[in-house]
């Protein structure tokens, strides 16, 4: 049977829904109390709209922010549920606070304005990731691939220690068998044309002038092959040697990219990096804060500024109505425990 709650006008009855007595609940306000102040009933059920609205905000945000670090799909769905109610109870006690004597003192108000500003820029990061995640994703694309250039730098700047003395004896060993072909080179050419009576003493044929260009030829080929058998191990292991730190780096680099990733850190830095490179993003981007950050700020704005009514006043004297018979009561046991 529906129970009536009487008001103090004459003539004036209510019976409040399951519905609004939640939003009763949610603004704080007391049931017994709050349905004998007929124009504060509507008042405490806008604030607790209002809590409402940052709690399910409050409880999406948190749940898409857990599902960008847990693979899982019901982790994130019960950490956002369980984060919410812990945004549901910090908004309670912040409009629980403020009341007809300190709403318009500013150092508890400024106090509690600075927390709900503090939630509501972590709370308004994970909603932006989701409004932007396209551009994000791009934006993710394009910093992993300076990412991996960057490591690739930074890995040959460690290595090139190392690289280099090989570097330079490679090319110490390969310098001389150059020269010494060069020679070889030259020798053979002055014996060719000193056969065909191009060069030299222009007789062609191989007469005294052209075996000794050959034997002088030959002496220097043999001595190339010489220092070519004698260099060559010298500059094939400093080949591998090189080979050997280019592969380590490769593997490196392939494991570095192993760890590249999309998870919450590197969303905020694509979102950052998109910001500054980006005029019209960033222009909504703080549009977007603004307004997600006063969802979470709903709540003490609603009740700092709607006017008070009689409901406080309810308040004011019920707890001087308890204070009042909590202190008789001492009294009259103290009085009977004289007198015993």
């Amino acid at each position: 049977m529906m129970e009536y709650t009487k008001s103090i006008l004459p003539g004036d009855s209510y019976a409040p829904g399951g519905f609004t007595k939640f939003l009763w609940w949610l603004s704080t306000a007391e049931q017994a109390l709050i349905e004998k102040a007929v124009v504060d009933r509507n008042r405490y059920a806008i604030t607790g709209m209002t809590v409402m609205g940052t709690w399910l905000f409050a409880t999406l945000a948190w749940a898409y922010f857990f599902s960008t670090v847990v693979s899982n799909i019901w982790a994130p769905m019960l950490l956002g549920i369980f984060m919410g109610a812990v945004i549901l109870g910090i908004d309670r006690a912040l409009i629980k606070g403020i009341n007809r004597n300190n709403k318009h003192k500013l150092i508890p108000i400024s106090f509690r304005v600075l927390l709900a500003i503090t939630i509501g820029l972590f709370m308004a990061q994970p909603a932006l990731l989701y409004l932007f995640n396209k551009e994000i994703h791009t934006q993710i694309s394009i910093d992993n691939e300076q990412r991996k250039m960057s490591k690739l730098q930074k890995q040959n700047s460690v290595y090139m220690s190392i690289k280099q003395p090989l570097l330079i004896e490679r090319n110490k060993l390969q310098s001389q068998l150059i020269a010494k072909d060069k020679e070889v080179s030259v020798a053979r050419e002055s014996f060719i044309a000193e056969t065909d009576g191009t060069g030299g003493s222009k007789k062609i044929g191989l007469k005294d002038i052209a075996k000794a260009k050959q034997q002088a030829y030959q002496i220097l080929a043999a001595d190339y092959i010489a220092l070519e058998q004698t260099l060559t191990p010298s500059i094939r292991s400093a080949d591998s040697s090189l080979k050997n730190i280019d592969a380590g780096i490769l593997k490196e680099q392939a494991a570095f990219e192993t760890l590249l990733n999309d998870g919450f850190i590197t969303r905020i830095e694509a979102l950052n990096n998109l910001i500054k490179n980006n005029g019209s993003v960033a222009f909504r981007y703080y549009l977007l804060v603004a307004i997600l950050m006063l969802i979470e700020l709903m709540p003490v704005i609603a009740k700092t500024l709607l006017p008070s009514g009689t409901y406080d006043e309810h308040v004011k004297l019920r707890e001087a109505y308890e204070l009042k018979s909590l202190q008789q009561l001492y009294q009259k046991a103290t009085v009977d425990l004289l007198k015993d």
